[in-house]
């Protein structure tokens, strides 16, 4: 399919978002076809492109805010990525700006953010302050299609690392693709039905990717029991929208400055 895809990473594929890196077709090669259609050409394969249901991208996201805040992000249509809601991505971002201590911006930390799909939650980030984010993504269309021009649209291609690999095998080789130890942020927003959350969760906890001092922010499901603590970090925060859950770990200091400001608020 000259994807670049392992056997294990096409299965992956084919179970998480319905789609099979084999049955993918170029525009270019598109073209001939459509060519080979108007000279009685190549029918069968004629056929078996009509058949097909295409890839396609609309800009129904946005940037909420910092310096690229309002700029329209592509996603793919259907729901073979899900990117996270916006109003579930406003409040992780005003939930970690306050825990950090710095309400209008992020830190100038490395975030990471796994499944990212479209990239929304690592832009974000860097728009609000992150100096580097790293995208990990294992669907080539996306990557090429999605992705990379909204890193390209926003400016933020530079500041950007894209790893088009699956999750577990990243958190598995994490010393070889980051390199310079923990980060200050992650991101799980993963396909729900396909993630077991305990494994997920237990598995970024014994990464090198996560220090004592980071924060992750987990999408996950109703129905779904998320431990209160993730290695050497707690859980400062869980809220619920709708059938989405958002789930916060933190280091202790994060999570005894929330109780002490909410202590401020009621004396005040």
């Amino acid at each position: 399919s000259g994807s670049g895809l392992t056997a294990e990473d096409k299965r992956v594929l084919r179970e998480r978002y319905g789609f099979d890196p084999n049955e993918y077709i170029s525009e270019a090669k598109n073209e001939r076809i459509k060519e080979g259609k108007k000279q009685g050409k190549g029918k069968e394969l004629v056929a078996e492109e009509e058949a097909r249901v295409h890839r396609t991208t609309h800009k129904l996201l946005q940037v909420l805010g910092g310096k690229a805040k309002r700029k329209k992000l592509l996603s793919p249509k259907g729901m073979d990525v899900r990117p996270m809601m916006e109003v579930v991505k406003g409040a992780a971002f005003d939930i970690l700006q306050a825990a950090d201590g710095c309400p209008a911006s992020l830190r100038p930390g490395r975030w990471l953010d796994l499944y990212s799909g479209t990239g929304s939650v690592g832009i974000e980030a860097i728009s609000r302050g992150c100096s580097e984010a790293h995208f990990v993504e294992m669907d080539p269309w996306v990557v090429s299609n999605v992705l990379q021009p909204n890193l390209e649209w926003t400016g933020f291609l530079d500041a950007s690392v894209i790893h088009p690999v699956r999750v577990e095998t990243f958190l598995e080789q994490a010393d070889r693709f980051s390199g310079n130890g923990p980060f200050d942020y992650i991101s799980v927003t993963p396909p729900y039905t396909q993630v077991d959350y305990g494994m997920l969760m237990s598995q970024i906890s014994k990464s090198p990717i996560v220090g004592e001092n980071t924060f992750i922010v987990v999408e996950y499901p109703l129905r779904t029991d998320m431990l209160d603590s993730c290695g050497c970090l707690v859980k400062i925060k869980d809220r619920r929208f709708g059938r989405t859950h958002l789930a916060i770990y933190g280091p202790k200091w994060a999570q005894k400055k929330r109780k002490s400001d909410k202590t401020l608020q009621n004396t005040t």
